[in-house]
């Protein structure tokens, strides 16, 4: 089965958003097939819900994050993921470093469609700044949803 994590800082915005959005597009573009798909943040604290605005731009795209709870990726077995995506750079930078053997699966979201580029983070900002990167996460899934399953779906060989 192939498998995806998001990772963002706190996992309380991006990295929940962009698994909600990702399921979602699972369903409607590979009916039937089994996945999974998680998050994590690099710098999380546990067991925080989904920030409010968050929710409430994923409410309107008809996603809930109610049941969503933050965890750290130290808590998460990075090996048995088969791609890991992050919102930035420096969250790319920090896990090949402390998983250099799993190096080859990091990525950042943005690279599956292009060049590399930080997706904002909108916390402290406003309801519209939260709608504006749910929106960047659901047209980088879409413009990369092909690259992302091929990625996941091949076997990862350490280098």
């Amino acid at each position: 089965m192939p498998a995806v994590l998001f990772v963002c800082t706190a996992n309380q915005c991006r990295s929940p958003m962009a698994e909600a959005l990702f399921r979602r597009q699972l369903a409607q573009e590979r009916p039937g097939e089994d996945w999974r798909v998680a998050s994590a943040g690099v710098w999380a604290r546990e067991d925080i819900p989904a920030l409010p605005a968050a929710r409430a731009v994923l409410r309107e795209r008809g996603l809930d994050l109610g049941a969503h709870r933050s965890r750290r990726v130290e808590q998460v077995d990075l090996a048995a993921f088969d791609l890991v995506l992050t919102m930035e750079q420096g969250q790319k930078e920090a896990l090949r470093a402390a998983f250099p053997s799993l190096a080859g699966r990091i990525y950042m979201l943005s690279e599956m469609s292009g060049p590399a580029r930080n997706v904002v983070d909108p916390v402290g900002g406003s309801t519209l700044d939260f709608s504006s990167t749910a929106g960047e996460i659901e047209r980088l899934l879409q413009e990369g949803f092909e690259r992302i399953v091929e990625l996941a779906a091949e076997p990862y060989i350490q280098p």
